[in-house]
């Protein structure tokens, strides 16, 4: 069985407040900011992972970011990944869900027979829940979203059951197919010393354009339909004021504001 799972190399939440917006583009910089394993991403690492353990499945994570992404597909490796692949290049810069969901297709289309894809429900950055059924789409498979637990996995159809509103549905899938997995489904595991220490032996291939065979006017931001027209930070600000006073003198101050506010 060949497992694919599609990884995203996210900015650090911890370090969110660095990220910047580029006037011009309308971009996220990320540059000053490390980059983690999108968190459900993690959750579709590990479905995988149990595949691996359970029926001797072969993964292969692919990704797709700048060079500094290198780091965390190889993660992914010491965490039990057999193949490791980066999809980076200029020309995929900038680009949004469809781009990406284009650009990952063909690298999966390149790397070879599959029978299960695996992608986190959405990314901590972008959140927009398209790109795991975009892929589906250029790919001519079926996807279901939102995957919550895996109820059979006898021969080619699969039963899982998936998120809907405020309930769940029950869903019988022929492989191959898409999922897009939730962090119900399953806890990650943490990094060993013994996996990272084994994935020192592994290699990690780096693919551009040119290797993927693509039209570049259908990559990055000159494919991307998507049009960002504003951006722009939020800025909270608190009006504060200050009561003095005895206790009691402060206690009549802040009933008397909340009573001019209709809070009483």
């Amino acid at each position: 069985m060949n497992v694919i799972v599609c990884v995203k190399a996210v900015p650090d939440p911890k370090e969110i407040c660095k990220i910047r917006i580029d006037p011009a583009t309308k971009t996220l910089l990320r540059c000053d900011v490390p980059l983690v394993i999108n968190p459900l991403d993690k959750n579709a690492l590990e479905a995988a992972l149990l595949l691996k353990e359970g029926r001797g499945a072969s993964v292969t994570v692919i990704s797709m970011g700048p060079p500094p992404a290198e780091t965390i597909v190889k993660e992914c490796m010491a965490l039990g990944a057999d193949r490791g692949i980066l999809l980076s290049d200029r020309a995929f810069g900038g680009a949004d869900a469809f781009a990406t969901a284009y650009t990952l297709a063909g690298a999966i289309v390149k790397a070879g027979e599959y029978d299960l894809i695996l992608c986190g429900m959405a990314s901590s950055d972008g959140a927009t829940e398209w790109v795991g059924p975009q892929i589906a789409t250029f790919l001519g498979i079926p996807a279901v979203t939102m995957v919550r637990k895996f109820e059979s996995q006898e021969g080619a159809a699969w039963r899982v059951l998936a998120d809907w509103q405020n309930g769940y549905r029950r869903v019988e899938v022929r492989l191959p197919a898409l999922l897009t997995i939730t962090r119900d489904l399953n806890r990650p595991r943490a990094l060993s010393f013994s996996g990272i220490l084994k994935s020192r032996k592994k290699t990690i291939e780096q693919w551009g354009r040119e290797f993927l065979d693509l039209p570049s006017e259908a990559l990055g931001a000159k494919g991307s339909p998507t049009i960002v027209s504003e951006m722009s930070t939020v800025r909270n600000r608190r009006d504060v004021k200050m009561l003095r006073g005895t206790i009691e003198e402060k206690a009549d101050q802040l009933v008397g504001l909340l009573a001019e506010s209709g809070v009483l």
